[in-house]
């Protein structure tokens, strides 16, 4: 299973913190998980996920939407940093 974490205001906006999705063999990338777990939760969750500031990290390396998954990964998502 792979492991999904949502930080900072993307938890806020889902309601969730972290869950574990069996992925199945067709879902080989983060856009494709991002599919699944829209399909899963609803629609609600396309304006958050499919957003393009959006930020993707794969076992805590920083990734893209097309990064590949396995069931072994965890996958972050995470809103745009600001600093100052």
């Amino acid at each position: 299973m792979v492991t999904v974490h949502y930080f900072a205001s993307i938890r806020e906006k889902l309601g969730l913190s972290s869950e574990q999705v069996e992925l199945p063999t067709q879902v080989d990338t983060v856009d494709a998980l991002a599919a699944l777990l829209i399909e899963q939760h609803g629609s609600a969750w396309e304006s958050v996920l499919k957003k393009s500031s959006v930020l993707v990290a794969v076992n805590q390396s920083v990734a893209s939407f097309t990064s590949s998954v396995t069931n072994e990964d965890e996958i972050a998502f995470f809103p745009p940093v600001t600093g100052g």
